[in-house]
């Protein structure tokens, strides 16, 4: 840290000069991020994407559908706006409720557009086909234009999250400097990351397809860290500055706030490359995003930032507006000697606040982000919701099976095999009809259909049917089911098919194995995850503290405040609490969350336990440690928590569902840490461990030799 601090006092200007360049450059590029965005990121390579690949290539499904609805419309409105759409020449084909009464319910009508061509650019197809579409009553809805809407709201989402979190950012800042230079330098610091990031990942995006949750949680976490590393940094600075002279100032403060800055940013690394485990797209999407902007706010913090600094010099306390600084010191440590007098009854009390927070955790209901991610406003999700309502069941969905033999099925042994087939998927325990050629051409056996197909005239008459369910090798089954896709029976037959034997290849797709698939990967690799943050954050405290206590101890109440949290997010949405649309919770939550606060609360951790180990090595007294730690470090742990709060926070203000679920369980999580965990339990619990909490067995570089008080 030494030869970095050197370098970058010598190299400020050249450094400055590579951060304007960069800021200027990356924000051409950022501006096309948005664009660049699609999808929610829910894929993972498995048997539904093979089946989705051979559905659309050997049986004419289509890549893409929108559907356009209806209201109040006559036979000819419809008719015309159908002939309108065709002018245009952009679908494959045009399914009209004109022609198929199941496609119309009274005064409700849709017609499905289908685009076989899995390459069509679909955000160009929806920007032409609305100027169409631009009469009351009559609304362009579907996959394509959900997940385009679900970009805009993104983000608008995100220019709310700013205008509201920024200027409450800066209070804070304001209240804890009292200038005005040095509380804009966080947010410089900021904006800098965030435009760079956001440049970088659109670099990314051009080979990389990124979900548009990118769009919020890359700049929730990237403005949350800079702006957390840079107050840590420059209070550390301002702290120096009183000391020595500028550029020694600097060179200190890099060689201790930059080690914690590294810490943390290491810290939440991990989260972020155990979430990666995890083969499901948004999660690597999210471990690519984090990264970037982790390891740009890392370079900002210790490279842009103290160049800054050094230009501006002693003019950090100008344009002063507070009253200078009030020593907090003394009130920090009469509240920490409160807490030393109680110890047991302060943790037991803080104990049970947590685990009244934990109650509602085993009533929490995961689903993967639908259509209810939308805000309900959109037209599109009020028209999908309209249609599915009218026209879908909602317990029932479709399977897809594939079946491939050699020699194809239409001779009598192959057409015999797809009877005992689809014998044996009718025995499934929610299973509504299985479709087939027998099913569809109402011939009895085997026997009789491969001797009808002999026939030339009775074959020309079955070929769309044949068409429909056969290519090639390839035999295609539909089977209905009488559950929902994402339900625990509609998963559980699904898979008990990919994993069951059969005389043919078989492969299982639809809706219903799509979210099997999810499910499985994420909740087989949970543990995985998890383990990684778990010994990874274990190891590296045991070995800044020399001590099992203290990392067995920080993981255990991070547990348990995170576990507090999500029971909180349960009774908060799934109850509709506080104004909230009851929702279940997002499937990414729990996972998102854990990986990123466990690493940023263990910066809050090291800081204050670093200060009370410092203390303890000074006089071997854990109490009086204990005390001037807290007391010493309460002020900027207490701001840095604020900051992290109201940017992570201000996105409860937004209306993607997951997003706002995920910003309100950061800020809630963080909440819990400043709070209940590091000013009542860690102190309690240090109190009440004593001596224990500095132990390592096999060691004696931890062993400290107390001062005798008694000589005194």
């Amino acid at each position: 840290m030494k030869i970095l601090s050197n370098l970058i006092v010598r190299s400020h200007k050249w450094l400055l000069a590579f951060w304007v360049i960069a800021a200027i450059g990356m924000g051409y590029f950022a501006i096309q991020l948005p664009s660049l965005l699609e999808g929610d990121g829910f894929r993972t390579d498995g048997e539904y994407a093979e089946v989705e690949d051979i559905l659309q290539e050997d049986f004419q499904f289509p890549a893409s559908t929108l559907l356009i609805l209806f209201e109040d419309q006559s036979d000819q409105k419809i008719q015309e706006t159908l002939d309108d759409l065709k002018e245009l020449d952009l679908a494959s084909s045009i399914a009209s409720p004109l022609e198929n009464e199941e496609m119309r319910e009274e005064t409700i009508a849709y017609a499905s557009l289908q685009f076989e061509d899995e390459s069509t650019d679909m955000k160009e197809v929806i920007k032409e086909i609305r100027p169409t579409l631009a009469t009351e009553g009559i609304t362009l809805t579907g996959g394509p234009v959900i997940s385009e809407d679900i970009n805009k709201a993104s983000q608008t989402d995100l220019k709310n999250a700013e205008l509201i979190g920024l200027p409450v950012a800066l209070i804070i800042l304001l209240l804890a400097f009292g200038t005005v230079v040095a509380s804009l330098l966080p947010l410089i610091i900021g904006a800098v990351t965030i435009i760079t990031g956001f440049g970088v990942l659109a670099l990314i995006g051009e080979d990389t397809q990124l979900s548009i949750f990118i769009l919020n949680i890359a700049p929730m976490i990237g403005l949350a860290l800079s702006i957390d590393f840079a107050l840590l940094f420059i209070n550390r600075y301002r702290e120096e500055l009183l000391k020595q002279e500028k550029g020694d100032a600097i060179r200190t403060t890099i060689e201790t706030a930059g080690r914690s800055i590294l810490f943390s940013a290491v810290c939440v690394f991990i989260g972020l490359a155990a979430m990666s485990v995890i083969r499901v797209d948004i999660f690597m999407n999210i471990a690519i995003g984090g990264t970037v902007v982790i390891v740009l706010a890392v370079l900002g913090s210790l490279t842009l930032l103290p160049s800054l600094l050094y230009v501006i010099g002693s003019g950090i306390d100008k344009l002063r507006i507070l009253p200078a600084d009030k020593d907090t010191t003394p009130r920090w440590r009469e509240f920490a000697r409160g807490v030393m007098k109680h110890p047991a009854i302060i943790a037991i009390t803080a104990f049970i606040i947590l685990l009244i927070g934990v109650i509602p955790v085993t009533n929490m209901q995961l689903t993967i982000p639908t259509i209810n991610a939308l805000p309900e406003s959109y037209d599109s999700r009020a028209a999908f919701e309209t249609i599915d309502e009218t026209f879908m069941s909602e317990d029932e969905s479709t399977a897809y099976v594939i079946a491939e033999r050699e020699g194809g099925w239409l001779e009598q042994d192959g057409l015999e095999q797809m009877e005992e087939l689809q014998n044996r998927l009718e025995e499934g325990t929610v299973v509504d009809s299985v479709d087939t050629l027998f099913t569809t051409t109402d011939f009895d056996n085997p026997e009789q259909l491969a001797a009808s197909l002999e026939q030339t005239e009775v074959r020309q008459q079955l070929q769309p049917a044949i068409d429909q369910f056969t290519s090639d090798d390839r035999l295609m089954i539909p089977v209905h089911l009488t559950t929902r896709a994402n339900s625990t029976e509609a998963q559980d037959l699904v898979r008990e098919w990919s994993n069951a034997d059969w005389d043919v290849s078989m492969k299982v797709g639809g809706q219903p194995k799509f979210n099997q698939e999810i499910y499985d990967e994420i909740y087989d690799k949970i543990g995985v995850t998890l383990a990684i943050i778990i010994v990874s954050t274990f190891i590296i405290l045991m070995i800044a503290f020399r001590s099992i206590i203290i990392p067995l101890k920080a993981i255990l109440m991070n547990i348990i405040g995170l576990t507090s949290t999500f029971g909180i997010l349960v009774w908060l949405f799934q109850g509709g609490h506080f104004g909230l649309n009851e929702a279940d919770i997002a499937l990414i939550l729990p996972v998102i969350v854990f990986s990123l606060v466990f690493g940023l609360s263990m910066d809050y951790e090291v800081f204050l336990i670093s200060r009370m180990h410092e203390f303890y090595l000074e006089t071997g007294d854990n109490t009086k440690s204990t005390i001037e730690g807290l007391a010493n470090t309460s002020k900027i742990i207490t701001s840095a928590a604020l900051i992290m709060i109201v940017i992570t926070g201000a996105f409860a203000f937004t209306g993607v569902v997951p997003v706002k679920q995920i910003g309100i369980g950061i800020a809630i999580a963080i909440f819990l840490d400043a709070t209940i965990i590091r000013l009542l339990l860690v102190p309690s619990l240090m109190k009440l461990l004593g001596d224990w909490n500095w132990w390592l067995p096999f060691s004696k570089k931890n062993r400290v030799k107390k001062q005798s008080h008694s000589s005194h």
